[in-house]
């Protein structure tokens, strides 16, 4: 296996994935029975030096269905037939997520309601309030 390339700044190792084989589910006849084309692909997140902290946090956060105990990263697959598919298939997957947790997120603007939003807020609570009181017996308050 290569290395993985997600981006120009950053590449996977080799030596950090791992792959397992298994039988898929699902349809295939008799071939499902003989042949183990499903992939498991494991990144080992805690032990990377490929990524830094920050990035390694926003994936597991990211990926945190897809963690096993020791916090490496499963990707199965088993879209075709054919286990070299499934595993370029569970590599690209890999890259996705790992692209995605390369992308910094914006920080939040704080932001207050406008003078007119407070005052059209305030003008439905006093019809609300109006509302209810017409419901009340007269005796009731």
């Amino acid at each position: 296996m290569s290395d993985l390339i997600i981006d120009d700044r950053v590449t996977i190792p080799a030596a950090e994935l791992s792959w397992t084989a298994a039988r898929a589910s699902g349809p295939g006849g008799q071939n499902v029975n003989k042949v183990a084309s499903k992939v498991d692909l494991r990144f080992d997140l805690p032990a990377t030096t490929a990524l830094p902290d920050p990035v390694k946090r926003r994936l597991a956060a990211l990926a945190k269905n897809r963690l096993d105990k020791e916090g490496r990263i499963v990707i199965t697959s088993q879209v075709t037939r054919d286990q070299p598919r499934n595993v370029e298939d569970a590599r690209e997957k890999l890259a996705a997520l790992i692209r995605r947790a390369l992308v910094p997120p914006k920080p939040r603007k704080k932001t207050k309601p406008s003078r007119g939003a407070k005052e059209r807020r305030l003008d439905e609570k006093k019809q609300q309030a109006q509302k209810k009181q017409a419901r009340q017996k007269p005796g009731d308050w």
